[in-house]
């Protein structure tokens, strides 16, 4: 069984159905007025993802737990919901799933070290520090821009990122925040919850990728 937090959002309702194909329960947090949108087959828990004492004692018997609440389109202009929802949302998960006995923690961060979504990178890091302090096996999985419906205006710059490759002083930075399609990051997701790991697992935006096989089975 699985409890997933953001999964009426951008990620979590493609995520759901695949998950469901491979025979998992999901059991998903919603306010009671987005319920109905829920993939078929999922069960809804109606509670606020931004207070835990409103979904804390609905987990169990959930030993998976994933985190995909955010802020939609992340922008610098946004660092102020960052703070409000991100943050909030990811301190009161780690909260709950632990004390609901978790065994295994899925969160989304970003890709860190670069100067572009520094509030974004910051509050992403401070959800990792908490996970790491809760003592809970978990996967961090650390995309940049993730590419898919209403999302395709990067590929425009793939030209320079291929230029940008051939140099060494450039290459390691674009291999950091190199661009990773929706139906990849799906793909790890799938592949975290079927693997956990013994203590906390990071996949990387080149880990993200290498999941070629799985993603020929899901549509983005």
């Amino acid at each position: 069984m699985i409890f997933i937090t953001g999964g009426t959002g951008y990620i979590g309702k493609r995520l759901i159905p695949e998950l469901i194909k491979r025979n998992f329960e999901v059991h998903a947090l919603v306010r009671e007025r987005s319920a109905s949108t829920l993939p078929a087959g999922c069960k809804a828990v109606i509670g606020d993802a931004l207070d835990r004492t409103t979904f804390s004692g609905k987990i169990i018997p959930c030993k998976t737990f994933i985190q995909l609440v955010g802020v939609p389109h992340p922008s610098p202009g946004k660092n102020k919901l960052f703070k409000k929802i991100d943050l909030v949302s990811v301190r009161e998960s780690v909260q709950a799933a632990k004390d609901a006995g978790v065994e295994h923690f899925i969160y989304i961060s970003v890709a860190q070290g670069g100067r572009v979504m520094k509030a974004f990178q910051e509050v992403r890091a401070y959800g990792e520090e908490l996970i790491r302090k809760s003592g809970m096996n978990a996967t961090i999985i650390r995309p940049w821009y993730v590419i898919g419906p209403g999302h395709y205006w990067p590929l425009l710059f793939l030209p320079v990122y291929k230029v940008l490759e051939l140099f060494p002083s450039t290459n390691k930075m674009i291999q950091l925040y190199g661009l990773v399609y929706l139906n990849q990051l799906i793909a790890a997701l799938i592949k975290a919850v079927e693997q956990p790991p013994s203590g906390i697992l990071i996949h990387a935006v080149q880990d993200i990728k290498k999941n070629i096989l799985l993603m020929q089975f899901i549509k983005s």
